[in-house]
């Protein structure tokens, strides 16, 4: 598929200027408020809406090496982390255009490779200031709501609708006012049971302005009401000199500005931690909480206490999505959701209603299926005195093995991790046995471990200690609403007692949404996910961001001061000129450094529609930075400040809210390795075109081939 297209300068490092032109495609997706595009395949013709990073580049014809390097970055980054993948294309870049512009400036390679890795170093170490530790945050959720394996509590949820304004959503003297939404629970037959509260929702801020969140919303008294305070650099070992002298002076009895962050501000609720990281999608992490919320009973029930502390798991989380139904279908229910073909419906309606006995197997459900490493015997040959006995029959005299096999142990439920033979599909069918193939193998081990089932690999293997009890098999609701599009397909729900599953099931009309609406939803998971596993999340909105823009100014300020004495104590093993290389160019490295989370900042508050240009976001910034460079302690500036800074950057109309907007963070590994992927990823290819772009070859380039176009 062909987006667009960039002219490319071939004397230039080309490299560099094919990351910066995938980069800018992804532009838009930054920031709470994301511009979707609509991909289209050439062949088929059928449209996807998306807004992520990962499936733009999956579309994309990236016959380049550049961009095949930078597809395997980002699918690399997303398959670990689950989010960050908009950060990280943007700082590519970013820094890609900040690269260029030190080569521009005659700034050597290696300085710049030298500089810009310590730089980033420096600001990994110094945003720890801003970290928030999380405590207790299952203490005072409410697991009294329990269901019993009869019973699916059903979340009704609409991921692409807005908040609208009238709705009860206030933080008040920086208390969220708890609104608990009703949650209809079916019993397996399909009908409402009870009703219980699952969901508290969040501080209400005006749907444009509530999905932008920005430069960290806790504001602490005390530390506003404290001067600002000089701080000492002592995270770098290369930023610090040897012989004592400090970039930064610190006055005498004043303790650290991250000190008191961490004594000073935590995070114990896990409704605000959630809207915290929502980052204006509340539709999908509500979603994602009932999930937690969901999890956190079963592990109650089973323990039968909650003394042990509770972890979520995120492995345990499926999704089922069905275009066609309306979006208020949207849920999440206990359980596992599958589909299966239409034809099943009778057999569905004769197993409904009662525990099955059910089977589990590894591999595949064929009869030619061998497992992983297994040898066929050679130089031997079957020799049959009758006629030959074709492939069919062979298949046939399995698939009647297998039934009998089945018939035996009373097995009205099959679930296989691999392919299912349709004749052996076809037979069961007929024998009132459900087969389902392609199962997860997460789904696979919930089962054995609730219903007691042993996982085999062929079923010839099962005999009675293999065979778990007590699965239901029902419907997700009315037949006659499970219909899927034209594939002709329902959804029916697979429980039992105590199984630690959870479907999050997407509805809505347009096809093209679903995969969007399911990317949404597990980008959320995986960042309350990592929030809940490290303990700690970051102030979020772009105070980690702007922190390291003051930070970098501070830095280069200090070394244009220092002049070439300050860096006497630096590698000490390296060459004169790289020591004096370093001495020279190193502002300059530092600055363009800094211009790509100054690009960032602004770009962010841009797409958010709460300025009219990047220009004039850009303005704000400086102004502020301005103040938190002369303030000498970045960290307590934005802390101290908070309440401008959100105002001006996406809330400005609601200035005399303040006390209202809820808090916003960001977690903080991916985050971070985000930003190391996206500058290794820049100099790799900045050697890379280094060794391309040298001798005498280059110069002698036509001017008339100079120049060509990248499609994209």
């Amino acid at each position: 598929m062909v987006m667009a297209c960039r002219v490319i300068n071939n004397r230039r490092h080309v490299g560099l200027q094919q990351l910066l032109s995938f980069a800018e495609t992804g532009r838009t997706f930054l920031g709470p408020v994301k511009s979707s595009k609509f991909i289209i395949d050439e062949e088929s013709h059928e449209s996807v809406l998306i807004s992520s990073p990962v499936r733009l580049l999956e579309s994309l014809d990236l016959t380049s090496a550049v961009g095949q390097l930078l597809n395997e970055a980002v699918q690399a980054h997303n398959n670990t982390y689950g989010t960050g993948t908009n950060t990280l294309l943007f700082f590519v870049g970013a820094w890609s255009s900040a690269v260029e512009e030190c080569l521009h400036l005659g700034v050597p390679i290696p300085v710049i490779i030298s500089v810009m890795s310590e730089g980033l170093n420096s600001c990994s170490e110094e945003v720890v200031s801003l970290q928030v530790p999380i405590h207790n945050l299952f203490d005072h959720v409410d697991n009294t709501n329990t269901f019993s394996g009869f019973e699916t509590p059903s979340v009704s949820l609409c991921p692409f609708l807005q908040i609208p304004s009238d709705t009860g959503l206030i933080q008040k003297d920086h208390e969220l006012k708890d609104v608990s939404q009703s949650v209809t629970i079916y019993s397996l037959s399909g009908g409402p049971v009870k009703s219980c509260k699952l969901f508290r929702l969040q501080a209400k801020v005006e749907a444009n302005k509530d999905a932008s969140q920005t430069l960290q919303t806790l504001i602490n008294s005390r530390l506003a009401d404290t001067s600002c305070r000089k701080s000492i650099l002592i995270h770098s070992r290369h930023f610090n000199s040897t012989d004592n002298n400090q970039w930064v002076s610190k006055p005498d009895g004043l303790e650290q500005p991250s000190a008191a962050t961490s004594k000073t501000y935590s995070c114990n609720d896990l409704v605000e931690l959630a809207v915290g990281l929502s980052h204006g999608d509340h539709s999908s992490m509500k979603l994602v909480e009932a999930a937690v919320r969901l999890q956190y009973q079963s592990a109650c029930m089973q323990q039968g206490n909650c003394s042990v502390p509770f972890m979520f798991d995120i492995s345990r989380i499926f999704t089922c999505c069905l275009p066609g139904l309306p979006e208020t279908s949207t849920c999440v229910c206990p359980g596992y959701i599958t589909l299966v073909s239409i034809s099943s419906t009778a057999l569905i309606k004769e197993l409904k209603d009662q525990p099955v006995r059910v089977v589990l197997v590894q591999g595949d459900l064929t009869e030619n299926y061998r497992h992983l490493g297994f040898n066929k015997s050679t130089n031997i040959k079957t020799v049959l005195e009758s006629m030959k006995v074709n492939q069919d029959s062979t298949e046939e005299l399995w698939a009647h093995h297998v039934l009998q096999i089945l018939t035996q142990f009373s097995v009205h439920l099959v679930l296989a991790q691999g392919n299912v033979s349709d004749l052996l599909n076809e037979k069961c069918m007929y024998s009132k046995r459900l087969v389902i193939g392609s199962v997860n193998g997460s789904v696979m081990q919930a089962f054995a471990e609730a219903t007691g089932a042993v996982q085999v690999a062929y079923i010839t293997q099962v005999n009675e200690d293999c065979v778990g009890n007590g699965v239901y098999v029902t419907f997700w609701r009315s037949v006659s609403l499970d219909v899927v599009g034209k594939k002709n397909r329902m959804a029916i729900l697979l429980k039992t007692e105590g199984i630690n599953l959870v479907t999050a099931v997407f509805t809505g009309p347009v096809t093209a949404q679903m995969q969007t609406k399911e990317d949404r939803f597990w980008t959320c998971a995986s960042r309350l996910y990592y929030a809940l596993k490290e303990q700690k999340v970051f102030l979020g909105g772009g105070a980690v961001e702007f922190l390291c823009l003051s930070h970098l100014q501070i830095i280069e300020e200090q070394s244009l001061k220092k002049g070439n004495q300050a860096y006497s104590g630096w590698l000490h093993n390296s060459s004169s000129w790289l020591a004096s290389s370093l001495a020279l160019y190193r502002p300059t490295v530092l600055k363009c450094l800094a211009n790509g989370w100054h690009k960032y900042l602004s770009t962010l508050m841009y797409n958010t529609a709460s300025y009219s240009s990047e220009f004039e976001a850009s303005t704000f910034i400086q102004h502020h930075l301005q103040n938190a460079i002369d303030c000498g302690s970045p960290s307590s500036y934005i802390l101290s400040e908070y309440s401008e800074l959100n105002s001006g950057v996406f809330n400005s109309g609601i200035s005399n809210k303040l006390e209202q907007i809820p808090r916003v963070y960001d977690i903080v590994t991916p985050k971070i390795e985000a930003w190391r992927r996206a500058l290794d990823l820049v100099l790799l290819v900045l050697q890379t075109d280094s060794e391309i772009v040298t001798g005498h070859g280059h110069m002698q380039i036509n001017s008339k081939e100079s120049e060509g176009f990248l499609f994209l």
